[in-house]
């Protein structure tokens, strides 16, 4: 009998022993794990260290995260991410720009997710279209990024003029379009334009709206539905639809147009809508860029990514959720206002008592960013006067679309 009972004593401690294993997998091996970030406002330093000492205080499985602040240094930071990964001396963990991930990939410095995202089983927290975009820096399918937080694009515009316009809220390309002509009139003695055109820096983006909208797409740009998506473009520009300064306008332009009344749409995302509102109260909404038989928004967005350096990449994964759909991506979006990727979060009420995140939220899932290419930086660079030539009729907008797929794709 003592023999059973000693038997049954000690199956009892091994099962236990087993489960407390299994629902603490690190407490018996701690864990170190250094993460590099950046900050765009001093004031979110703090918030960060708070947050991964959250995660250290609570995550129940030994793993201590170290966060060490990095200056983005108009871009530098990935630079030295990668210089210091090719050293041996990077971190575990870090933050990314989905551009600079190619260059990782290729020297086998990051882990790929896919495997750990499809076992994770909140991975549906994060829209299917985010890991696909993921998936779109690079030649191979794999997941290296974990998406953290994003902004898009969508279309700002007065619905005042709106009203004296007589149109409504489109919800096509075509309604889009004629929504830019009606808006060009007279109000007040004062000229108004239906968009404001961004045909300077940074005005690939919205561009690409109208080419996707048309039913072109970023793979052919010579296509019979992109070519008209820049007849389109060209077309609102020579028929005095935009602003004469169109050509030259970019980010600061186009914003003080619609600010002062001179527009009644522009393109932009969430980080404008305060003071927008701050200056037209109600008289200031937004919409989704509308499509047509296809349809596309710019996405900026910050990624999370493991190093391959990693020990103990398991560990790491558990900070990586924790950042992108739970604590960690709730105190974080919360507070600096950037958009969380976690479906959870975006349903609270901090997100959707704000129409300008309701319609940030209703572009995630025909969001993309631009053709990640070796040529992509350059093809940018001078988009704005292979643009200029089209809209002043130097080049045929078949010509054009030629021109921009030669040079994004093939230099």
């Amino acid at each position: 009998m003592r023999k059973i009972l000693a038997l049954f004593l000690a199956l009892t401690l091994a099962v236990g022993l087993m489960a407390f294993g299994s629902s603490s997998a690190f407490a018996d091996d701690p864990v170190n794990l250094t993460f590099w970030y950046w900050v765009d406002n001093p004031d979110y330093s703090a918030v960060m260290q708070n947050i991964v000492a959250d995660f250290n205080a609570t995550n129940g499985k030994g793993i201590t995260v170290t966060a060490e602040e990095q200056v983005w240094d108009g871009g530098g930071y990935s630079n030295n991410l990668l210089t210091a990964c090719i050293g041996g001396g990077g971190p575990d963990v870090a933050t990314f720009k989905l551009t600079s991930i190619p260059s990782f990939v290729e020297n086998d410095l990051v882990v790929d997710l896919t495997d750990y995202i499809n076992a994770w089983e909140d991975k549906d927290e994060i829209d299917p279209n985010l890991y696909s975009v993921m998936q779109s820096a690079v030649s191979d399918g794999g997941i290296y990024l974990m998406p953290w937080m994003t902004q898009f694009l969508y279309v700002y515009y007065r619905p005042s003029y709106f009203e004296a316009a007589g149109v409504e809220v489109p919800t096509t390309y075509d309604e889009f379009l004629n929504c830019i002509e009606k808006c060009t009139m007279e109000i007040d003695g004062k000229q108004v334009y239906g968009f404001g055109m961004r045909g300077s820096k940074g005005g690939q983006e919205p561009w690409g709206s109208f080419i996707c909208g048309a039913g072109g797409s970023w793979d052919d740009l010579t296509s019979e539905g992109s070519v008209k998506g820049m007849q389109d473009f060209i077309d609102i520009y020579t028929k005095g639809y935009v602003p004469p300064t169109a050509l030259n306008d970019a980010y600061s332009e186009i914003i003080a147009g619609f600010q002062s009344g001179l527009t009644a749409m522009t393109v932009h995302h969430i980080s404008s809508s305060k003071a927008m509102v701050d200056i037209f109260g109600d008289d200031v909404s937004a919409f989704p860029f509308p499509g047509g038989t296809n349809r596309w928004t710019s996405m900026g967005e910050t990624e999370i990514g493991l190093l391959s350096s990693c020990k103990n990449p398991d560990a790491a994964f558990e900070f990586i959720k924790y950042m992108s759909a739970y604590d960690g991506q709730k105190v974080w979006c919360e507070t600096t206002g950037n958009l969380p990727v976690a479906k959870s979060v975006q349903a609270g009420e901090f997100f959707q008592s704000d129409r300008f995140v309701k319609t940030s939220f209703e572009s995630q899932g025909f969001a993309g960013v631009v053709p990640i290419t070796t040529f992509t930086s350059e093809w940018i660079n001078n988009w704005p006067a292979t643009i200029s030539m089209a809209l002043t009729g130097q080049m045929s907008a078949a010509d054009c679309m030629a021109t921009l797929q030669k040079t994004l794709y093939e230099g």
